[in-house]
């Protein structure tokens, strides 16, 4: 399976011709699932997981013009005969997998049973990741929050954090899907994600034993049979090994 994880969707030309490329078809013929599953934590989120698969969030990803666009709900699936629903992920051109809270994400990803299946998905399916969608399908990550996250997401390790600009939170590392073998903090430097800031991203850098992409909104990183290229029209870096 290939993957194009994002910050902020298809910000821009640049993105919108990775994903073309990965899909190896106009986006018109080919048929999307969307995940809206990690912002379900948020308040509103019935309406604000409407935002997103009707396009109105600012964020491109549903509204592309693909040939079809499935719901596929995680926190449904166990509830549901696999015959009913892995048949249409096989056939899913894409996987658009929104943001939110990652550890959410990642929790139903797993229970749900979808962490397995995506090695077997057909090579050239492409999991397209928002944020948390982004982080979600890493094998480490790290998120911050102002109350404690739910202890049935499984946070591997939690501590308080005061970062820059006196921000007191509470840093969480979670396990992801492990599809790809690097972590990825979205939103760098983005004035509405204040601990995202470079200086912070090196911190939580410091904390994931895998390379770490930190990528603003206008950057996603292209992932083929494990080459990884970053595509952008903004601002990235790479710290290795949790080391700049």
């Amino acid at each position: 399976m290939r993957a194009l994880l994002t910050s902020s969707g298809i910000k821009n030309q640049t993105i919108h011709d990775a994903l073309v490329g990965l899909l190896g078809k106009p986006i018109a013929e080919c048929n999307a699932l969307f995940i809206p599953t990690a912002i379900y934590p948020f308040p509103g989120a019935p309406y604000r997981a409407w935002r997103a698969i009707s396009g109105t969030t600012g964020s491109p990803l549903g509204e592309l013009g693909w040939k079809s666009l499935g719901i596929l709900e995680l926190t449904a699936l166990p509830a549901i005969d696999e015959a009913a629903w892995v048949p249409t992920v096989w056939d899913a051109d894409a996987l658009l997998v929104w943001g939110g809270d990652p550890l959410f994400l990642a929790h139903w990803m797993r229970r749900s049973g979808l962490t397995g299946l995506l090695p077997t998905l057909r090579s050239e399916a492409v999991y397209v990741g928002v944020s948390a969608g982004s982080m979600a399908v890493t094998s480490t990550f790290v998120e911050t929050y102002i109350d404690p996250p739910r202890a049935e997401d499984g946070p591997l390790k939690a501590e308080h954090v005061v970062f820059s600009a006196g921000l007191d939170r509470i840093l969480v590392t979670g396990q992801g899907a492990g599809l790809v073998d690097f972590a990825v903090i979205p939103h760098l430097d983005h004035p509405d994600h204040p601990d995202a800031s470079m200086a912070n991203a090196e911190r939580w850098a410091a904390r994931i034993p895998a390379p770490t992409y930190a990528i603003d909104d206008e950057t996603a990183i292209k992932v083929v049979d494990g080459t990884v290229e970053v595509v952008s029209e903004g601002q990235w870096k790479l710290f290795s090994d949790g080391r700049s």
